[in-house]
């Protein structure tokens, strides 16, 4: 069966190559030279390397026992990982609060949309451009706080 397959793939690859030209020069390769302006084209035979033979495992566990990651790959003891954990909560901690305080500024500032315009600002849009990036920082901000509450809900 395995040698039928193979042949049939063989012969397949043998099969002939026509270059053809049309009338326009354009160059077209075909598999049979039916048309008008073809040339058969000789190509050198296709090697062809059979693949290995899949060993079986003597250990029936050993082939249904899957791993993570390699055997030589470092472990953590769960004391270390704890600790780790548990830094990496608070300074998640830590930037929620600050992205917090950040997001109160803003919004003091922001004003509910309309800030105190500034003297710099006589010209009303360059006080409605800071008012549209003001309201961009706020909706980053909120942003921000959402991935880190996330982050937090993951940990736990």
């Amino acid at each position: 069966m395995v040698l039928l397959a193979a042949t049939i793939g063989y012969a397949h690859a043998q099969s002939e190559v026509y270059l053809c030209v049309d009338e326009h020069g354009n160059k077209e390769y075909k598999n049979t030279g039916a048309t008008k302006g073809c040339k058969r084209v000789e190509l050198p035979g296709i090697t062809t390397i059979p693949a290995p033979v899949a060993r079986k495992s003597s250990r029936p566990s050993a082939a249904a026992k899957t791993s993570a990651s390699p055997p030589d790959f470092p472990k953590v003891d769960s004391g270390t990982q704890k600790t780790r954990d548990t830094d990496r909560k608070q300074i998640l901690l830590d930037e929620m609060k600050a992205e917090e305080q950040k997001l109160a500024n803003l919004k003091k500032e922001y004003g509910n949309g309309e800030p105190e315009r500034r003297g710099d600002e006589r010209n009303y849009a360059k006080y409605q451009e800071r008012v549209s990036g003001m309201k961009d920082d706020i909706n980053r901000s909120e942003k921000n706080i959402e991935a880190l509450k996330r982050e937090l809900g993951n940990l736990k």
